[in-house]
């Protein structure tokens, strides 16, 4: 993706075996670069959402792991640099697979081999998840065309950030919708705020102006309403985790979504880079560790105040007690589809199977 005209991703190496990120905490009010020169600093921006979105996160992990054997190849650092970074978000099932396939690539060679390959090896994920996502915007331009109705605009809604700035370029659920805006299919994008840390409002916007794709910002409650009166086409979302049987782990909110819209027959898809597929779990709802956040990110909304300065203004009573769900799980049966990079699957266990048939005995 470009911003202000240069090409970026969201996650770089540079000199000195440091790391290049984004502080999606700034934005949209600041586009703030750091680097990070330590496992405890990519541990922080990971944990704190200076870095965040499935993809990002395991690609994070995985140049965290760079940056701990930099110091100290040895296989306790290698131990303790997965223990570490596997801590600071448990939905997200892309820091688990990132991590243990670097870990299972590195212990097998000699201490003196791992820090250059660890490098190596962070940047073949990063890598991997840009092909994964160009080839999921292939797969969706198909759905976002059928929707078309004449030679009128495509209404797409999304929730949170599924974007570029949540993966290391292109983005999942946004995937489809950059393919189809950059071959000239006129679309707008309805932008769900996603309270409480406004990840649409902030991030999906942010972007999707940089790119040029029209869209508004709604409130959270307003998608139903849109889908009563025939404003949205078709819905597409990412998601943190999806079961093999097709329930699917997103942002708070998302299952409020699919289900106005199998209210009103809205397709509702899932765009969804094969990693975050845990083949382990069936129940999403049972089996799926909802991460529960700071009570902070509901009763303090940051943003930039009248003097220019970014700063955050509390919203509920100062003795009120807050929880703060991250996720929700969507069951496979309200799932219109499951966009993957391999092709578009019902959201089942057969679908899935389909398109990944080497899992069947795995």
């Amino acid at each position: 993706m470009r911003v202000d005209g240069t090409p970026m991703r969201t996650i770089w190496p540079v000199e000195d075996r440091r790391v290049g990120i984004i502080d999606q905490t700034r934005l949209p009010h600041e586009f703030v670069t750091l680097e990070l020169a330590n496992l405890d600093e990519a541990a922080h921006a990971i944990r704190a959402m200076l870095v965040r979105g499935a993809p990002l996160i395991g690609a994070a992990a995985a140049y965290g792991v760079a940056l701990a054997l930099s110091a100290d190849p040895s296989d306790a650092s290698l131990a303790h640099a997965v223990a570490v970074l596997g801590a600071t978000r448990p939905t997200a099932i892309n820091l688990r697979w990132a991590l243990d396939r670097t870990r299972r690539h590195l212990a097998e060679l000699a201490p003196a081999e791992r820090a250059a390959a660890a490098w190596r090896f962070a940047a073949a994920i990063a890598d991997e998840d840009v092909g994964i996502n160009a080839a999921i915007g292939r797969h969706g331009l198909g759905l976002v065309e059928r929707a078309r109705k004449g030679d009128g605009v495509v209404n797409i809604l999304t929730h949170c950030n599924a974007g570029w700035l949540a993966t290391v370029d292109i983005g999942t659920a946004t995937a489809p919708i950059y393919a189809a805006h950059d071959a000239g299919i006129p679309v707008h994008v309805w932008v769900d705020e996603t309270r409480p840390r406004n990840q649409g409002a902030g991030l999906t916007a942010w972007e999707l102006g940089r790119h040029g794709v029209p869209h508004t910002v709604i409130v959270d409650n307003v998608g139903g309403h849109l889908m009563q009166h025939g404003m949205v086409d078709l819905c597409i979302v990412g998601t943190d985790r999806t079961t093999a049987s097709g329930d699917v782990a997103n942002k708070i909110g998302t299952y409020l979504k699919a289900l106005a819209a199998h209210d009103n027959g809205v397709p509702f898809y899932v765009a969804l880079p094969s990693p975050t597929i845990d083949w382990t779990l069936d129940d999403g709802v049972k089996e799926i560790p909802i991460e529960q956040r700071d009570g902070t990110e509901v009763s303090l909304v940051p943003g930039r105040l009248a003097d220019g300065t970014i700063g955050h203004v509390r919203v509920t009573p100062e003795t009120s007690p807050v929880a703060n769900y991250a996720f929700d799980v969507t069951p496979a049966r309200l799932v219109t589809g499951l966009i993957t990079e391999r092709g578009v699957a019902p959201a089942s266990r057969e679908g899935l199977l389909t398109l990944f048939p080497e899992r069947r005995h795995a």
